[in-house]
């Protein structure tokens, strides 16, 4: 991907003062962990957001996207208020303009700029499009007003824009894969402290390649379904009179789960505390360099979000099954859900016939042909002009 400069110079009549970009990212495993203060293994993806910007002498924002027909949003700094951001053809400038007012709640001296940004990305599509977008207006913003972070503190400012701006609960999970992440390996992450170790996850050199199987399904993790997982977590947690989900040991899940009266709860705790014991299995198996033997925790994983988290959807089910069917060692759903993409895991040269099989899996059920394409770990956010 190219020409953002360029895009930014024909849009506003200047050079920018620099380029940024930053990932989406595949999460392998540790779904829904993450506000639990739990454990995830994701890692980024060579599809990035490309920001231009260029400083501006008043408080003003411009923002402009060369992926949306909205045309150029114009947003005073001063006038950035939590749950009001644009709506409709605009609401996309929500995230970079949460990312202005986060800086500024936390009292960082930042002001105006024009904006031009670009990604290929898919949106909705459970791959952290809005993290991606939000991290690397960050990264922008502060190394061009001189407000010095650190990685892990760029993904907790993003992550509070999305929040508490922008409205959606989410973990900080997705903001520290596109903030942190290496080329060439999964990054373990401990959300509770931000612990962060690189462990190699070189499918090629197994024989393998990790396919993300996009249904096209938009999700949309701000209409409360995800906040009711969130509440339903902490509620459990306060219940079983522990600080976070993340306190209870695997071994003692089933006399909590007998704790437990609401069947609901026991649901999303039982996901919670075996999907957190999944990603430990997984790395240890990844540092091993068994990864054919992940297969199956990835299967185990989207059972889990199916029936205990109830976050997949036919079309996910649908692409996990006929990976599964068509000689996959392992698939699953990954990202919030709701819709999004899937994963698995496969021979090198199986790509053609797994993609084969779940796309005529997906005519067969009447659904919209699935995108799929295979995934390896990419660099996390960087400056690139």
């Amino acid at each position: 991907m190219t020409g953002t400069a360029d895009g930014f110079h024909r849009l506003y009549g200047a050079a920018p003062e620099g380029v940024w970009a930053a990932p989406g990212r595949v999460n392998l495993i540790g779904e829904h962990t993450d506000y639990n203060d739990g454990f995830a293994l994701p890692f980024a993806l060579p599809h990035r957001t490309e920001v231009a910007v260029a400083r501006r002498p008043d408080r003003t924002l411009r923002l402009h996207s060369a992926d949306v027909p909205s045309g150029v949003v114009t947003l005073p700094l001063d006038r950035l208020h939590p749950g009001r951001p644009p709506e409709g053809p605009e609401s996309w400038a929500a995230y970079p303009a949460a990312v202005a007012w986060a800086l500024l709640d936390a009292g960082r001296p930042v002001g105006g700029a024009d904006l031009h940004i670009r990604s290929d990305v898919p949106t909705g599509a459970g791959l952290s499009s809005s993290a991606a977008l939000e991290v690397a207006t960050a990264l922008a913003l502060t190394d061009l007003y001189g407000i010095p972070l650190t990685r892990p503190e760029l993904a907790a400012l993003a992550r509070r824009a999305e929040n508490a701006y922008v409205g959606v609960p989410c973990g900080v999970m997705d903001q520290m894969a596109s903030a942190c992440a290496t080329e060439g390996h999964a990054l373990h992450l401990d959300t509770r402290t931000l612990e962060r170790l690189h462990i190699p996850f070189d499918c090629a050199a197994a024989g393998l390649r990790l396919l993300v199987i996009d249904t096209r399904v938009k999700h949309a993790l701000g209409d409360g379904a995800y906040a009711r997982r969130l509440a339903s977590c902490h509620g459990a947690a306060a219940a079983l009179g522990l600080p976070a989900l993340r306190d209870l040991p695997y071994e003692d899940l089933e006399p909590a789960l007998a704790r437990i009266e609401d069947p609901v709860r026991r649901r999303r705790v039982r996901h919670v505390v075996t999907e957190n014991e999944r990603v430990v299995r997984v790395e240890e198996l990844l540092r091993a360099g068994r990864l054919r033997e992940t297969g199956p925790l990835l299967t185990e994983g989207h059972a889990s979000l199916r029936e205990d988290y109830e976050v997949s959807c036919p079309e996910l089910d649908l692409a996990v099954a006929t990976a599964n069917a068509a000689g996959a060692y392992g698939a699953r759903m990954t990202g919030g859900g709701f819709g999004g993409s899937a994963l698995a895991l496969i021979d090198a040269d199986a790509k053609a016939a797994v993609t084969l099989a779940v796309t005529q899996a997906f005519g067969a059920a009447g659904f919209e042909p699935p995108r799929v394409m295979a995934a390896a770990p990419a660099a996390g956010a960087e400056r690139i002009l």
